[in-house]
């Protein structure tokens, strides 16, 4: 049987994520935030106001967890906590001005590691991975907007 490498895609893209983070986690340690907490910082500076509830959905903890990280986020000066405005029970998360002027140099560094990740890859070659990779969500991301599709959406409105 001819192999066209297919059955290696989950490995492939899990050991590419796993890199990536180790990474990103070596260049970040800095700022003295864990993993869980830049990932939610992350979300909170790209969507302002962001629920608790759907930090855990994003993130794939549970709401208790979510709870407790804004917690020592708040505590450190990274997030604030704010009632919505339409539902009293509904705590929102924004990231407070250290968290952006982390979240900016954040980004710069991020970009350092895809160009890493990415040497030796030609511009068309890389344009093709990212079309195959938001495929692959589309097909099996179940109507869920892709933090990609998210991503485009936000350069898209400060560009």
């Amino acid at each position: 049987m001819v192999s066209d490498g297919i059955e290696r895609l989950g490995f492939l893209i899990h050991d590419v994520q796993r890199h990536m983070r180790k990474r990103f986690d070596a260049r970040a340690s800095a700022f003295g935030l864990s993993a869980a907490q830049w990932r939610l910082m992350v979300r909170a500076a790209k969507e302002e106001g962001i629920t608790q509830a759907r930090l855990a959905e994003l993130l794939e903890i549970e709401p208790i967890s979510v709870s407790r990280l804004v917690d020592r986020m708040e505590e450190g000066g990274w997030v604030e906590r704010r009632a919505d405005p339409s539902d009293r029970r509904v705590r929102t998360v924004y990231p407070t001005p250290r968290a952006r002027e982390a979240y900016a140099s954040v980004k710069s560094m991020a970009g350092d590691v895809y160009e890493e990740a990415l040497a030796g890859l030609s511009r068309d070659q890389r344009r093709t991975l990212i079309v195959c990779l938001d495929k692959i969500v589309e097909n099996l991301g179940d109507g869920e907007t892709s933090s990609c599709d998210m991503a485009k959406k936000t350069e898209s409105v400060t560009a």
